[in-house]
């Protein structure tokens, strides 16, 4: 299988060009401009001594995030949400993966009576744009939360990053599974999945999706396998970023 050639080079277990650019933002208390191969998104942080009212006096803090595409990340501009006067169900439901993907991550007690913001836009998008957020907005969030250390709002023993988290997409493609699909591949899959995995190969999701046939247990193992692989050398790009 692995000897399959995909369109851009590819083999069907290798990932799109990574990068992650640590503290883009000047103003943002963490941020990374990641790419996943032509997908582009840029993960910002802003770090808040304080919670929402209904959570206040409870001692634990809190992590959300909101999603969204500019205009031309795609080929066709795309009207801003905000001037249609909604936002969409797709945008919703995107950021939500985001915020339940970086709070199993944490330990809101740890946190404390704080709030930590993810904002993550897309510049530039060829498929992939939830699971290059979740892998930025990871790193973002680490920052975030060793400035609020260096503030003093966040204990100097206390340890509210308990594990990492990464995604990747995966998907059966002309009857072969692939990992990290591109745009081209992703709308002509036969199956769709995202895979959101902790730093010690836990799963946080598994978003999974037969848009023609259904699969089988077996292509279901394989493309789990892929997701796993794939995450694992994300984790790596995360902790060298870091420096961990």
């Amino acid at each position: 299988m692995n000897d399959i050639v995909r369109a851009d080079g590819r083999t069907t277990d290798q990932l799109r060009p990574v990068t992650i650019e640590r503290g883009w933002s000047d103003q943002a208390e963490g941020s990374a401009l990641i790419s996943f191969g032509r997908t582009k998104v840029l993960c910002t942080a802003s770090f808040t001594n304080g919670v929402p009212r209904w959570m206040a006096g409870k001692g634990t803090g809190w992590v959300t995030a909101e999603y969204s595409m500019l205009p031309r990340s795609t080929n066709d501009r795309m009207a801003r949400e905000s001037v249609k006067g909604r936002i969409g169900g797709r945008t919703h439901e995107i950021s939500r993966l985001v915020g339940r993907s970086l709070r199993a991550v944490v330990d809101m007690k740890a946190l404390g009576e704080n709030t930590i913001v993810l904002d993550c836009d897309v510049l530039q998008a060829d498929g992939g744009t939830r699971t290059a957020a979740i892998t930025g907005a990871y790193v973002a969030l680490a920052d975030a939360l060793e400035w609020g250390r260096e503030k003093k709002f966040i204990g100097q023993k206390a340890q509210p990053l308990i594990d990492s988290v990464a995604a990747i997409s995966v998907g059966i493609v002309g009857g072969v599974p692939m990992l990290d699909l591109a745009y081209t591949e992703d709308s002509k899959a036969e199956t769709d999945m995202n895979v959101v995995v902790t730093g010690r190969g836990l799963f946080v999701e598994v978003q999974g999706t037969a848009e023609g046939a259904p699969f089988d247990r077996s292509e279901l193992n394989s493309l789990l396998d892929l997701a796993l692989a794939g995450t694992v050398t994300l984790t790596e790009f995360q902790k060298n970023v870091l420096g961990r």
